[in-house]
């Protein structure tokens, strides 16, 4: 009977199938199974792959390419906001050296500012400040200071004790603080001396005697003059700071030579008490009127005196018998020991130690070379073991600074690294604790581009800065310097965006999907035939 017309059959037509699928091979069901897993697993690997793929063709990476460093441009440019904490801005230059050639003392695009013992900048401000052309000596006064010294010396010497006294004793003292090998004060001591004489001499055309214009033949009538338009007495004198480091260095805290200071009632005048005008006799005579003029106005204003009587030539031959006739008395006065110089250097008073604040730019030849910022001046002769060139660094940085700003911030595409070596220096502070020493710096310069450093169409350039300091030692004669040595490297570094093409990504895609399949297939493949093998040698055993 067929199966067609049997009435089970026909109750239950997906029995046929069940049968047919019961009498299948148990290898073929098994395939079928693990096919189905291979399946799933690799739809679920090409899932993935395909992401990753994905996401990384809508990245961008940065390559990095090196090549030489070729430019039309002679010039780089150094940005710089440097604190000297204890070099006044009447001594700071700065001085640019390349193997092209030397620039001394640069104000180009450099400004100073006054800055006190605190580190607070003051509100003056001196653009391109130079060091003002100054006569050095009276150029009238033709004797040599042997023949002033003929018949006395009229400037006074004084030590530590002397000059405290004098300072109680008169309203006005004139003071060179000199040293003996000191080529300006060398220069400087037959106009002092003339100075002295004339004041002394203009001091006596008032007294009972009338004798007046005693030495006129040692300078002109016009410096005479001028002589008596100073109405309140002046005592000029002078301190050896070689035999008298102590007063000179401690107390008065002098750097230069020479150091003309004026004091009043005791103390430096508080609007500026150290001369720097031509060291002629009038011109410094003029400059003491002046002096007396605004002494007398703030004597006014605070309701005190203006007028003072006092003679000068009583006090003058006062002075003359402690310090000539009672040699005695003049040698008690120098019985004082004063300390080594680096015991001094090492006993800080804030309030005599001011700052200078030197900020702007200079342009640097491209070639290895160094700038560097030392105490010098025109009409002094500096003390080397006083000379303190310890340093802040504020800012530092090569070229554009729009470039060094774009980096910082973000706005140029660099490797994270690259922006903390745009200015690796700002915030040091480079002090020195000794004598006869300084920091020096080397600078590598690495010119580099990346996307993001354009400006319309002009495309810039930042520099890294590969930064080293050591401690250098200077000979005692020698002045110290804050050094800045740098050295571009040949090697230009480049960065660059790159990202993936569309039809590279299509054909990745393409590859991925036929790939998945062909892999899938060979590792069914294989595992079909290693199942088969073990089951016919299973079956040989048996038999």
């Amino acid at each position: 009977m067929s199966s067609y017309g049997n009435p089970r059959s026909s109750s239950r037509p997906w029995q046929a199938h069940v049968d047919m699928y019961r009498k299948l091979p148990v290898d073929l069901m098994e395939g079928s199974r693990r096919g189905s897993m291979l399946s799933y697993l690799s739809l679920m690997l090409m899932v993935v792959l395909l992401f990753w793929e994905t996401r990384a063709f809508f990245q961008t990476t940065l390559v990095t390419d090196l090549a030489l460093d070729i430019s039309d441009d002679p010039k780089i440019r150094l940005n710089f906001n440097i604190t000297m904490t204890d070099l006044r801005c009447d001594w700071a230059v700065i001085d640019v050296v390349s193997v092209l050639g030397t620039d001394q003392n640069v104000t180009a695009h450099v400004t100073k500012w006054n800055v006190d013992a605190t580190g607070i900048r003051k509100g003056y401000r001196g653009r391109n400040r130079n060091q003002k052309d100054i006569v050095l000596f009276d150029e009238a006064v033709t004797e040599s200071i042997e023949d002033l010294h003929a018949n006395g010396e009229d400037a006074i010497s004084l030590d530590e004790t002397t000059l405290e006294i004098f300072k109680k004793e008169h309203d006005y003292v004139f003071v060179d603080f000199y040293a003996s090998w000191c080529s300006h004060c060398k220069d400087l001591a037959p106009t002092w001396e003339t100075l002295a004489e004339v004041m002394i001499d203009a001091g006596k055309s008032d007294n009972a005697q009338g004798t007046g214009k005693m030495h006129l033949e040692d300078y002109s009538e016009e410096d005479y003059r001028h002589a008596e338009n100073v109405k309140m007495p002046v005592v000029i004198a002078k301190v050896d700071c070689v035999t008298q480091p102590k007063v000179c260095n401690l107390r008065e805290n002098i750097r230069a030579y020479p150091t003309l200071r004026l004091f009043i009632d005791g103390k430096p005048w508080p609007g500026g008490s150290d001369y720097k005008g031509h060291r002629t006799v009038r011109d410094m005579v003029d400059w003491l009127a002046h002096m007396e003029e605004q002494h007398k106005s703030l004597l006014e204003q605070q309701g005190g005196e203006a007028e003072k009587a006092r003679i000068l030539h009583k006090a003058h031959e006062a002075t003359r018998q402690r310090l000539g006739d009672d040699e005695s008395e003049a040698v008690a006065w120098r019985t004082h020991q004063q300390n080594s110089m680096r015991r001094m250097y090492q006993e800080w008073k804030e309030a005599e130690h001011p700052g200078c604040q030197l900020s702007g730019h200079l342009l640097l030849d491209r070639a290895p070379g160094n700038f560097h910022i030392l105490a010098r001046s025109k009409h002094h002769d500096l003390a080397p073991h006083l000379t303190n060139v310890s340093h802040m660094v504020n800012s530092l940085s090569i070229g554009d600074p729009m470039a060094g700003m774009k980096v910082i911030s973000g706005e140029a595409v660099v490797p994270d690294g690259v922006r903390d070596k745009i200015s690796p220096m700002d915030g040091n502070v480079y002090t020195t604790m000794n004598l006869h020493e300084s920091y020096h710096h080397y600078l590598k310069l690495i010119t580099t581009k990346a996307p993001g450093l354009q400006v319309g169409r002009r495309d810039l350039k930042a520099y890294q800065i590969i930064s080293s300091s050591q401690l250098a030692y200077y000979r005692n004669d020698m002045v110290p310097e804050a050094k800045f040595a740098y050295d571009l490297s040949p090697i230009r570094v480049s960065y660059r965006q790159f990202s993936r093409r569309w039809y590279d990504f299509c054909t990745s895609i393409l590859a991925l999907i036929g790939g998945m399949f062909t892999v899938v297939g060979l590792v069914e493949s294989s595992i079909q035939a290693t199942v088969s093998l073990s089951r016919r040698g299973g079956r040989s055993y048996r038999r």
